[in-house]
């Protein structure tokens, strides 16, 4: 069983001892599809499956707080930003934006991209290289900024 797995454990007990009702939601529902994944799969969860998990929680939760801010309803999206952070103490803490951009400044001169036609090559490179540190929308926020 991998690290994460079990510091969600541990989190999801002590927040039951503190009777922590919202972190308590929060944590049983990253566990119950940590739980199902492990089952689809056959095996434990890695620590790298488990953070598969967490991401793809962290970004429904994002779509959720945009879609309930377009439809008028902040107590909702506000409900959705306290689960969001409770799932981000579990991802490693993202690259800042300065790295950000000299990594792929580094990229685009690596594989010679020279306009925004290229930017599937950059994209590539730079997904593979920040796998799990940076939003894909960010990496190419950057990357369409400097590529002319």
């Amino acid at each position: 069983m991998g690290k994460i797995t079990d510091q969600i454990r541990a989190d999801l007990t002590e927040a039951m001892k503190a009777k922590q009702a919202e972190r308590l939601s929060t944590l049983r529902m990253l566990q119950s599809a940590m739980k199902y994944q492990q089952i689809e799969v056959g095996h434990e969860l890695s620590d790298e499956e488990a953070l598969a998990i967490v991401r793809k929680s962290v970004k429904q939760r994002l779509d959720s707080i945009e879609q309930f801010t377009k439809g008028n309803r902040p107590e909702l999206a506000a409900k959705e930003a306290s689960e969001l952070e409770t799932l981000k103490t579990y991802l490693p803490p993202e690259l800042s934006e300065e790295e950000l951009e000299k990594t792929v400044r580094e990229i685009i001169a690596s594989t010679g991209a020279a306009s925004k036609k290229d930017m599937g090559k950059v994209m590539k490179e730079a997904s593979a290289r920040f796998k799990g540190q940076v939003d894909g929308r960010k990496i190419q926020e950057v990357a369409s900024r400097l590529l002319p």
